[in-house]
């Protein structure tokens, strides 16, 4: 008996091609990268060239937990994308739309505090230390201005 093809499949939040290797299906999902993907694929033991659309919903729901919570699952701590989180002080991996919210939230406390990140952020400027002469501007641009008149020509 051979399992039909989904075209899409639904996974944590994210419509993933049914046609996509598991590998590079996974990392269509945001928040996830390569090296997530594969020690997702080694923990549960998928097969990494296994088409997303020939999975089935108790795998689906697996790689959905692993993925909310792989130090559970036995993915070191350091793999995740937010060590040593400000609110629960544990390693947690945050994927799709709930990335978002997180970076906004993260972004108001910054602001609400007036740090100095904060403030950068506000006022829509450079934040990590890059130069700002002549670099990151918006709108109307400075450039150099000629003076009107005959220019360069000597007696």
């Amino acid at each position: 008996m051979t399992q039909e093809l989904r075209h899409i499949v639904r996974l944590a939040g994210t419509e993933v091609a049914g046609s996509r290797p598991i590998k590079i299906g996974l990392n269509k999902i945001k928040g996830v990268s390569f090296r997530m993907s594969d020690a997702v694929i080694k923990v549960l033991k998928l097969d990494p060239k296994q088409k997303m659309g020939l999975l089935k919903e108790e795998e689906i729901k697996k790689i959905e937990e692993c993925l909310s919570n792989p130090v559970k699952h036995g993915i070191p701590g350091w793999m995740t994308n937010r060590k040593n989180d400000p609110v629960s002080g544990q390693d947690e991996h945050v994927v799709g739309h709930e990335m978002d919210l997180r970076l906004k939230n993260d972004l108001d406390l910054l602001k609400k505090t007036k740090s100095y990140r904060g403030m950068r952020h506000a006022y829509g400027l450079k934040v990590r230390g890059q130069r700002t002469k002549s670099t990151g501007r918006r709108g109307k641009t400075v450039g150099v201005h000629r003076k009107k008149g005959k220019q360069g020509v000597k007696k």
